[in-house]
């Protein structure tokens, strides 16, 4: 196993996978440690988490700013290298129709909000961020400042199914009127679309008849709990490698996919 690495971690409410985490590093299980936890909601149960632990914590109040650019979108400092045509271009979050006001809104924010998540951040040293119910998308601008190589991606996220099915906030509750037979979560890189990163792992579950929407949650939870840990120690060990694959389609198509490998 290669030295410790040091894991940064985003949260927006009560932080179990946080929890998960902090105890599998504590436990010497990931070759990782836990640097700090920052919020987007001063209100989060996991910021205690931190505390308990002794883990630096800090909170950049996404709601605050979004309802100060609502009032007035010039009281809201935008970060000097904040290019809004780069990141429209860039960002897969919009589907192709959006109204570009709500768009150049969104965009705004968020990087105002990044730039103090990016400025916070910088009182600490770390070779991976994971988002550990962290219920914000990231924009390019906050992308692009972390994964500074891009070919070597530092963002994790982990979500509540089994991915590409049900990207969004809503994980289980699709999957639960789906009606589907298997739930599941998926860690991922974090790219420029929703829940689209490349996959690193996936755990599944059973669902059975008469289960309902809170025992797919507490299966999901379960599992996420095991994975996440599991996904970090890969990283920790340097096993994991982004490649892009090419694959030829019926009628001469082709489909070109950045996939993790996983080196044994």
């Amino acid at each position: 196993m290669t030295s410790m690495i040091r894991v940064g971690a985003l949260i927006s409410g009560g932080g179990t996978n946080l929890q998960a985490v902090i105890d599998a590093c504590e436990a010497g299980e990931t070759g990782a440690q836990v640097v700090f936890v920052g919020s987007d909601n001063p209100a989060a149960k996991g910021l205690a988490r931190a505390e308990r632990h002794g883990i630096p914590s800090f909170v950049v109040d996404y709601g605050d700013i979004i309802r100060r650019y609502r009032q007035d979108p010039a009281g809201v400092h935008l970060p000097s290298d904040f290019d809004l045509a780069e990141m429209r271009a860039k960002s897969r979050l919009f589907p192709a129709d959006a109204d570009e006001a709500v768009v150049e809104a969104f965009l705004a924010t968020r990087a105002a909000a990044e730039n103090g998540l990016l400025a916070a951040m910088a009182a600490y040293k770390f070779d991976l961020l994971i988002l550990a119910g962290f219920m914000r998308n990231l924009t390019p601008y906050f992308i692009d400042r972390v994964n500074t190589d891009p070919e070597d991606p530092r963002i994790m996220n982990i979500h509540p199914a089994l991915l590409p099915a049900f990207p969004g906030t809503d994980g289980y509750g699709d999957t639960y009127r789906y009606g589907c037979k298997l739930g599941g979560c998926t860690v991922h890189f974090i790219d420029y679309g929703e829940d689209s990163g490349p996959i690193i792992g996936q755990r599944a579950y059973k669902i059975l008849p008469g289960d309902t929407l809170d025992d797919i949650k507490s299966k999901g939870l379960k599992e996420e709990w095991k994975l996440y840990p599991d996904c970090i120690r890969l990283f920790a060990q340097g096993r994991l490698k982004v490649v892009t694959r090419t694959h030829e389609l019926p009628g001469g198509k082709t489909m070109t996919r950045k996939v993790v490998a996983i080196d044994a």
